[in-house]
């Protein structure tokens, strides 16, 4: 207790170097976290993007262009799936739902999804969670449409408002449909997933807007004559289809429609299992994260070393001190256990302040990482791995500071005393 007493003076006696050394390992502490959190929630907001979907089924091109345009909005397929192929596969026996997805138009960069009412009620991300209005409702006239929690937070939308959407994906668009606006009627609660940055209109209305026997002025005019014929209401009969998803009754009708699905004579087309299909493009991704867990392993190796410096400085500076302690009792194994505790002090200390850092962090960046990565990053108490981490930094603290400590622990009193030149 006593060498713990002098360790906590001597180092608020050299507090200027130590505030330093303290400081940049509090620093790499707070990047190792945050980077492993942002690494393990982008996984898990990776995999929680669809969920309770059996199949996904679109023109044949490669399971994860596939899965990157119809899921992720990102690319774009050149074929579609004809509506006719579309019924067909989904009366199928085993079929529990089927949801119709039709992409190519977009509003100021965000994407314009055309469905049914099906999306509403078995689109499933995370665990297994449905969609969920944060205001309004889901769309019932041909002219409505749904946004994504960010769309709404990000162009300023509220209920009510008019909406024109454009030909083109993304930023590019190549023409305006002002003749067809649509109203806002629903805005969905976050998801974290590409929800979020889409609009849903119903999938007649793509058809129309897009040079159908009506514009959706006319359509909704005469739309209570339809209102007992969904198909004839907000489906319609497209020719086509980007892609669609489907949910079966047993896992066994899931493997048998697939293999039946990849040998359609009609036209080529693809289904993908899209918990294999993900599991597949991260394990495309795991060069990223060898990058990050190399980049949090050299920032901690490098405070360490800034530490290991620091104290070897200031250890030459310090030879009349401990030559001082030696002649007033001290033995080398007090010099020893001294510089370890301070060593191990400064660890501590920059843990602490670091873990803290990072919850700031986290707290504060939370928000961005939702809206523009759509990473949900948890804030949760450090689990046992995070734990792990800062252990692993202490003991690497530790066995560095015992550098300092030997050569303290040899230094003798003449050596101390003695003048150089």
């Amino acid at each position: 207790m006593i060498i713990a007493k002098l360790a906590y003076k001597s180092l608020l006696n050299r507090r200027a170097s130590v505030l330093l050394t303290l400081f940049t390992i509090a620093i790499s502490v707070m990047l190792l976290l945050s980077i492993e959190r942002v690494r393990i929630d982008a996984k898990s907001s990776f995999s929680n993007t669809i969920s309770g979907t059996d199949l996904i089924v679109g023109a044949r091109t490669g399971d994860i262009q596939l899965l990157l345009s119809s899921v992720f909005r990102i690319g774009h397929t050149n074929n579609g799936v004809s509506w006719k192929s579309y019924q067909y596969i989904t009366s199928q026996r085993g079929v529990k739902w089927s949801i119709p997805i039709s992409l190519g138009d977009s509003h100021k960069g965000q994407a314009v999804l055309g469905t049914t009412l099906d999306y509403f009620s078995h689109y499933r991300f995370a665990k297994k969670q449905n969609l969920t209005f944060n205001k309004g409702h889901p769309f019932a006239a041909i002219n409505e449409v749904v946004l994504g929690s960010e769309v709404a937070n990000k162009l300023g939308y509220k209920l009510n408002d008019s909406i024109v959407i454009s030909h083109g994906m993304g930023n590019t668009s190549f023409h305006h449909h002002d003749d067809n606006p649509f109203k806002v009627v629903g805005i969905l609660n976050p998801t974290g997933t590409p929800v979020d940055k889409t609009l849903h209109i119903p999938l007649a209305a793509i058809d129309l807007i897009h040079g159908g026997k009506a514009s959706l002025e006319h359509e909704h005019e005469h739309e209570h004559e339809h209102e007992h014929d969904e198909d004839n209401n907000l489906v319609g009969h497209p020719k086509q289809i980007t892609a669609f998803l489907m949910g079966f009754n047993s896992p066994l009708y899931t493997l048998q429609i697939r293999r039946n699905i990849n040998q359609y004579k009609p036209e080529a087309l693809l289904g993908i299992m899209p918990t294999v299909t993900l599991k597949e493009l991260w394990e495309m991704l795991a060069i990223v994260e060898k990058i990050l867990l190399l980049f949090s392993a050299v920032v901690v190796l490098v405070s360490l070393l800034g530490m290991l410096t620091t104290l070897l400085a200031n250890l030459s500076q310090r030879r009349r001190e401990l030559a001082i302690l030696r002649s007033v009792g001290a033995r080398p194994w007090h010099l020893f256990t001294l510089i370890s505790i301070e060593s191990l002090l400064t660890t501590l200390l920059g843990c602490l302040v670091g873990s803290a850092l990072y919850y700031l962090v986290i707290f504060s960046a939370g928000g961005y990482l939702q809206s523009h990565a759509g990473i949900s990053v948890n804030i949760t108490m450090l689990s046992y791995y995070e734990l792990g981490l800062i252990g692993v930094i202490m003991a690497a603290g530790f066995v560095i500071g015992l550098i300092p400590a030997t050569r303290a622990y040899f230094y003798s009193l003449s050596d101390g005393m003695s003048i150089k030149a």
